[in-house]
Formats: structure tokens, C-alpha cells, sequence
């Protein structure tokens, strides 16, 4: 099995254990007389199972991202961080300019009479490097993309 096909189940179990536990509570409790709509002791098994599968996912997935190594010579898991950090430099550069260009949802100024609000941070610069950094994060997910597909998951 290839990485991507284990990270779309990953992705499946942890749904269907969500579905799951919303099933569970919802049928956890009923009132005296009445019948629950589902047996939420067999759905707590189900969610059981279906964690336990989740886990094993998990753990190769960790594995084969751990030991992989990717175009730049770092590991898969490397990379992954790389694209995390990115995306949160990404944000803060991105918000600081709209922040900057009074994006932020400030009130404007109304009157001639009213004080001006000056930029504290240059926006054209602010969106030149958030411009770099999406041109980084897209390559990065590109090789992420990539070993997914070509690398086999590991027992």
C-alpha cells in the first residue's frame, strides 16, 4: 500500500470515529419506557475496533514519514514540519499586512477632523514575502505530494 492510500484511510477512521462517538452519546442516555435508537455499548465496541485500526495507521504512517527521504535530502517528516511552520509564517505575514492596510476591520476615518491611521509595517514588503512563502509552501507540498504516492507504507 502506498503512503497516500494510508493517509486517505487515516483520514476515513478518524471520521468514522467521530460519527461514531456522536452516535454514542446520543444513544448513551434514553428515557424509562422508551427504547435507544442504536446499542450504544456495540457502537463503544465498533469505536473500539475502529480506534485501534486508527492507531496502527498512525504508527506506520509515522514510521514510513520518520525513515523516507525527500528531493532536499531531509526525511518526509522533515518536510512536514517544514510545511507546518510555513503555513504559520505564512499566516502571520499575511495578517500583519492586512492589519497593516487597515484589512483588520477597524472603523475608517470619517471626518477630515478625525486622527489618520498610519501603517506601523510595510505592506507592499509584508505581501512580497507572504507571496514568497505560498511559492514555498506549494513547492513543499509538492515533494510531501510526491512521497506519498511513490513511497510504500512500512509494516
Amino acid at each position: 500500500m502506498k503512503l497516500a492510500e494510508a493517509l486517505a484511510l487515516r483520514a476515513d477512521a478518524a471520521r468514522r470515529v467521530e460519527q461514531l462517538r456522536s452516535r454514542i452519546v446520543a444513544n448513551a442516555r434514553y428515557q424509562e419506557g422508551e427504547e435507544p435508537a442504536e446499542d450504544a455499548g456495540r457502537l463503544l465496541a465498533e469505536s473500539a475496533e475502529v480506534l485501534d485500526e486508527l492507531e496502527s495507521l498512525i504508527r506506520r504512517i509515522n514510521r514510513t514519514n520518520a525513515i523516507t527521504v525527500v528531493d532536499d535530502g531531509g526525511t518526509l517528516t522533515d518536510a512536514l514540519a517544514r510545511r507546518d511552520v510555513l503555513r504559520l509564517r505564512h499566516s502571520v505575514v499575511s495578517a500583519a499586512a492586512d492589519a497593516a492596510a487597515g484589512r483588520s476591520g477597524g472603523a475608517a476615518r470619517q471626518l477630515r477632523s478625525e486622527l489618520m491611521m498610519l501603517a506601523a509595517l510595510p505592506v507592499a514588503e509584508l505581501r512580497a514575502r507572504a507571496d514568497v512563502l505560498a511559492r514555498e509552501i506549494r513547492e513543499v507540498d509538492m515533494r510531501i505530494q510526491r512521497a506519498n504516492w511513490e513511497v510504500d507504507l512500512l509494516d
